[in-house]
């Protein structure tokens, strides 16, 4: 009000400032008046007007719209040379694929007995039935043929001198049989365990800050050096503590190639082929899943298997050399002149003509070559409306996800001996491969169907239908089964926890994998290294859920599923807040970034007005701005809301 009223006042104050600071002439076209004298204060001391610096010109925004104009330049995924580079960020997933699982095979809990000499030098087999327990998946079995089977429970085995060990897992000799790492050295298994996850979620949050600043390439160049250099040295490794360590640092690297390879596929994809090129290296890293069993029995020993998935790391040295920097990172963060020798590369190599530049994207980037690179922080997001609520929501889904999928595997795989489904080590390891290729199979035509928003939120509610049903309707059986009357058996309890689970680790592994691709996409492109890090990095402490609880022995259990539970529920709240980015540009700064909005589920009817604003119409409401100016802005058929009637 104090504004208009000076406006009003003909000669009475001085006329308001222009945006960049100076003070508007005469009307009518009128001399400004002349420079008198500054201004004095009350005490007669002049003041010293401060000179405003003019802005920084805005950059083109030809420039800014990689999806729309320089991607459509180069060809998109049409050229020859863009389908080499998304090739080559597959190539690497059946390598990670191994590294990944490989804990499955080289930390496996064997079944054991104690071997001891008599007096005349004769080896007798002695089983410790009550420590295998304890010492996490190893079963009891019978020791080989020729071997007496004592009563069970004898406290004194942890006395033996020497054991003997029958590995489950392919191999002859793993990090358990090595060191002896049963019964009261249990516990270091599953702290071997911790330290690769923990190296992967350090991994994550620091390679991906990294990426954003100094690029996609340097990080995954130097995690591939570093990765052989530790990798390599555990297999040399002369105790579990020296294993241990050396497993957090190539976890460290391999998150760090994990990252950047998957930063560089979203960046180099249009919107309409982002989601299947992701899903081709899911399936991809899966093979490495499914051929590890076959890997570890041509290998019979761990340090031969640790040696082996580690060497492939080395042709990926080539990559220093025949892989690029992300255009679209160069582009966002305004790097002009590196950008342009790229677009150059990629140019000759499809073997196209400048002259096809129909909107000018080389003549523009000319005018523009000098600009300073202004690169970002994910700090930065914090002082963000939107960004950061969509980024806290997909980590939390990614936590629950991958945290609660542990719950429906100990479920199915024997948290109680009576629900197992079997003992055999590769009916289990193929049952958990199994379920996630056929999730993953399943996120395709739903995510294509529904989009990105709607197929999580199916798969979350999947998911907390099986574990409420788990923890409440299984309770209500087991109840009923106890009355004599009731005609119910224990077996009918099994048979629904089995099914109940099987549902829950299918949809909880969409629900994980899902989360971190739609971070992926709605973060951008100048903090998606860092969005991508804790997202990635959520996932792993969900991931460490499962060492946790078999580190003390599975108490706590039903509370650990109780509270994962209660997650899944106000997820499926929070998810209806998240944008929907199927087909859309991805954001190239934070500011588009801020104007990914979200949309109602489903399409409002022709003629009915919508209630939220679409991302070309969001207006920036932060500034004070001249009543006047808007209500001359709005035109005639535009509504209260700012969209356009029908």
């Amino acid at each position: 009000m104090a504004i208009d009223r000076r406006r009003e006042a003909g000669g009475g104050g001085r006329p308001l400032p222009e945006e960049n600071g100076s003070v508007p002439g005469a009307v009518g076209g009128g001399a400004a008046a002349p420079p008198g004298p500054p201004p004095a204060n009350a005490a007669g001391v002049e003041i010293q007007a401060v000179p405003v610096p003019p802005p920084a010109a805005a950059c083109s925004p030809l420039l800014l719209d990689y999806d729309g104009s320089v991607l459509p330049f180069l060809g998109g995924l049409g050229g020859r040379y863009q389908r080499t580079l998304v090739l080559l960020t597959w190539v690497p997933a059946l390598v990670i694929g191994f590294s990944k699982f490989s804990d499955s095979f080289l930390l496996d809990q064997p079944d054991f007995w104690c071997r001891e000499a008599d007096g005349q030098g004769n080896w007798s087999g002695t089983l410790a039935p009550i420590h295998a327990n304890h010492s996490g998946n190893g079963s009891i079995f019978p020791p080989p043929p020729g071997l007496p089977t004592p009563a069970a429970g004898n406290a004194s085995e942890c006395g033996c001198r020497e054991w003997h060990y029958r590995i489950r897992a392919g191999l002859v000799q793993n990090v358990v049989s090595k060191w002896d790492l049963v019964c009261d050295s249990a516990w270091k298994v599953h702290i071997a365990k911790f330290s690769l996850l923990v190296g992967l979620i350090f991994g994550h949050l620091i390679t991906g800050c990294i990426a954003d600043w100094v690029g996609r390439r340097p990080v995954l160049l130097f995690s591939v050096i570093f990765i052989l250099i530790f990798g390599l040295t555990v297999a040399l490794s002369v105790n579990v503590t020296m294993f241990s360590t050396l497993r957090f640092f190539e976890g460290f690297c391999l998150a760090g190639i994990v990252l950047s390879l998957y930063a560089l596929r979203i960046e180099l994809c249009p919107p309409g082929h982002r989601f299947m090129i992701t899903m081709v290296a899911s399936f991809i890293e899966m093979a490495g899943q499914f051929l590890m069993p076959g890997l570890a029995a041509l290998c019979r020993d761990w340090q031969v298997l640790q040696a082996v998935i580690i060497c492939p790391f080395l042709l990926m040295l080539l990559y220093w050399v025949i892989f690029p920097e992300s255009l679209r990172w160069l582009m966002a963060t305004q790097q002009f002149e590196a950008s342009k020798e790229l677009i150059l590369q990629f140019t000759h190599k499809n073997r196209m003509n400048t002259e096809s530049d129909i909107k000018g994207v080389v003549p523009e980037l000319e005018k523009e070559i000098t600009r300073r690179p202004k690169k970002v922080c994910i700090v930065k997001v914090v002082g963000t409306r939107n960004l950061w609520k969509n980024i806290v929501v997909l980590c939390v889904n990614s936590l629950t996800g991958y945290g609660i999928h542990h719950c429906f595997a100990k479920s199915m795989m024997g948290h109680e001996a009576k629900m197992a489904i079997t003992h055999n080590f590769y009916a289990d390891y193929y049952t958990m491969a199994g379920i996630a290729l056929a999730s993953c199979l399943a996120m395709c035509p739903v995510v294509g169907f529904l989009g990105r928003r709607g197929g999580l939120l199916l798969f979350m509610i999947l998911t907390a239908l099986a574990s409420l049903l788990q923890l409440g309707l299984l309770n209500l059986i087991g109840k009923y089964s106890q009355l004599p009357d009731s005609g119910m058996s224990d077996s009918v309890k099994d048979k629904f926890s089995v099914a109940f689970s099987i549902v829950g680790m299918f949809s909880s592994h969409a629900v994980g994998s899902l989360s971190v691709f739609f971070c992926a996409e709605i973060t951008p492109t100048v903090i998606r290294g860092g969005g991508l890090g804790l997202v990635l990095a959520s996932a792993g402490f969900g991931r460490l859920t499962a060492p946790i609880m078999e580190l003390h022995n599975q108490k706590g259990y039903f509370l650990h599923h109780v509270i994962f539970a209660c997650c899944t529920l106000i997820c499926i709240i929070c998810i209806l807040l998240l944008p929907e980015s199927k087909n859309q540009n991805l954001p190239e700064n934070i500011p588009d970034g801020e104007h990914y909005t979200r949309q109602p589920l489903l399409p409002h009817k022709k003629g009915e007005q919508p209630l939220l604003l679409t991302n070309s119409e969001l207006k920036d409401y932060s500034g004070l701005h001249d009543s006047a100016a808007v209500s001359d802005g709005i035109s005639e058929n535009t509504t209260a809301n700012g969209m356009k009637s029908m």
